[in-house]
């Protein structure tokens, strides 16, 4: 892929490693570029690297009327070596295709989104905050862009990505937080696009969060539309924790986003010295085992935290049920513990996990 660098003048852009001052905070930093490529008469063309900016897009651009439009997060992080290296890359750049496949967007190569998120990396890589426990967020996505009112796939696509510097979502320590048990607010239903990074499944969840917010929880944990299985929590992967120590992950379906935290989870078994599983899980049984003492210890898989521990689940009759002690258990500090020492470079990790951002620009 030949990509064009369009770069800000030297006296525009960072020249000195990015060491803050105070918190990052997520998401809210950019750094001086994006990436950016269109898609017009069945093929991907003007692959470009510019300033970080305003797009020009017409009124009638198809992704702000029909929200025809997914996204990907991954992370990028620095090493003992000074090198920057991302995690587990080509796994979102399949589920960038997956999700692509569901919203009737072409699918963009595999190879040609590691290419560009790498090139964007080298380029801003002196924006990487120089913090413990920070990394770069990266945020490929591609939307419609044609100019046209009716409803049916677009022609014409953007694939962008940018980058976030960013501290780390927890600070120091991980909090067990609450959450919403619903019957009300469902995140998807079978035949839908809830196996998608699709961006209207995010909007959809707002009313939800708010809801849930009014009960004093932070988020919300989806049922099945039948109210009957767990599915997900907020933006994330649910899963529960047996007394024996065995993480329990529901069965990914139509309706649940493929978690690549959950599908690493799956494989490091081995390394957590723990059995790993899938399976549907009923929420009646769910609350038995809880309130047993079965289930000892749950929460959610994401990128952005990586785990979110869940101290209490709340109905909407107020009923409250609390897992354990309602405190981070032992078991969800070891799995945050041996994933982001994988990600950061201090524990070796499945073959190919991690891969080092070349150095390309002078």
């Amino acid at each position: 892929m030949d990509i064009k660098f369009n770069l800000k003048p030297a006296s525009e852009r960072r020249t000195e490693p990015f060491v803050p001052q105070g918190e990052v905070g997520f998401g809210r930093l950019r750094t001086d570029h994006m990436f950016m490529m269109d898609y017009q008469d069945g093929e991907w063309r003007n692959p470009r690297i510019v300033p970080y900016g305003p797009f020009e897009m017409a009124p009638g651009a198809m992704a702000l009327h029909y929200g025809q439009s997914i996204f990907e997060g991954a992370k990028a992080f620095m090493h003992e070596d000074g090198e920057i290296y991302t995690f587990r890359l080509n796994k979102n750049a399949e589920r960038m295709n997956r999700s692509a496949d569901i919203v009737c967007i072409p699918n963009l190569p595999e190879a040609m989104q590691l290419e560009a998120i790498n090139a964007l990396i080298d380029v801003d890589r002196l924006w990487f905050p120089r913090q413990e426990g920070a990394c770069l967020y990266i945020r490929p996505f591609i939307f419609a862009t044609e100019d046209r009112l009716s409803v049916s796939p677009s022609s014409k696509y953007c694939f962008c990505v940018v980058l976030s510097p960013s501290g780390a979502y927890y600070g120091k320590n991980l909090n067990a937080i609450r959450l919403l048990i619903s019957t009300k607010y469902h995140r998807a239903v079978s035949g839908g696009t809830g196996a998608s990074k699709a961006a209207g499944n995010y909007a959809a969840s707002l009313r939800a969060g708010k809801a849930a917010a009014e009960y004093g929880a932070a988020q919300v944990l989806y049922l099945d539309a039948s109210n009957k299985y767990i599915e997900e929590v907020g933006a994330m992967n649910h899963f529960h924790i047996l007394k024996d120590g065995t993480i329990v992950i529901p069965e990914f379906t139509d309706t649940i986003l493929r978690s690549i935290t959950s599908e690493s989870i799956l494989a490091l078994s081995e390394e957590l010295g723990c059995k790993v599983r899938q399976e549907p899980v009923l929420l009646e049984k769910f609350i038995a085992d809880i309130e047993s003492g079965e289930i000892i210890e749950a929460g959610g898989f994401g990128t952005a935290a990586v785990v979110s521990p869940v101290g209490s689940y709340i109905f909407e009759d107020g009923r409250v049920v609390t897992v354990g002690d309602g405190q981070v258990g032992p078991h969800i500090s070891r799995i945050y513990k041996v994933f982001t020492e994988i990600q950061k470079g201090l524990r070796p990790g499945p073959d190919g996990w991690v891969k080092k951002v070349e150095r390309r620009v002078g």
